[in-house]
């Protein structure tokens, strides 16, 4: 055997179409593109998108418009009490401080405290927004929650 001789088996290689070559191709005068209507023109006119359903009423005309989106909603960073726990050495926590700790991912969004967990030392914590159990759950730990004005 010789490195000339390997061939692919049989059947594992097919010929590709060589269209608009006539009819001497095997893929006659139309190029396999069936006799005129759109798919069978040339250039950007043949080119149809792929939601074009004939003429028929598309899909995204048929369905009913739903809801909407609030253009001035706030969208809070949430940060729970049982993350304010493992802050160590810190007696005041401001979204800054959050930031330096990456427990939020920017300095300038707001910041709302959730009270999911427990706190054992008395924090002085600033932020936009506190949920009512989070609110209580650091003045039960004899610490702060001050309300920062709303950006």
């Amino acid at each position: 055997m010789k490195l000339s001789e390997i061939r692919p088996a049989k059947g594992a290689v097919k010929k590709h179409k060589r269209l608009g070559c006539g009819t001497g191709s095997g893929h006659g005068g139309t190029s396999t593109k069936g006799h005129k209507g759109q798919k069978a023109r040339a250039g950007a006119g043949a080119k149809v998108a792929p939601w074009f359903e004939g003429g028929q009423m598309p899909l995204q005309r048929r369905l009913p418009k739903r809801g909407f989106k609030p253009i001035n909603k706030t969208v809070f960073q949430v940060v729970n009490i049982s993350s304010l726990a493992k802050l160590a050495g810190v007696t005041e926590v401001t979204p800054q401080v959050l930031f330096q700790k990456r427990l939020v991912d920017r300095a300038t969004q707001p910041v709302k405290i959730l009270g999911q967990g427990t706190l054992s030392t008395a924090l002085t914590v600033k932020a936009h927004a506190f949920s009512a159990s989070a609110k209580q759950a650091i003045e039960t730990a004899g610490g702060k929650a001050e309300l920062l004005g709303a950006k």
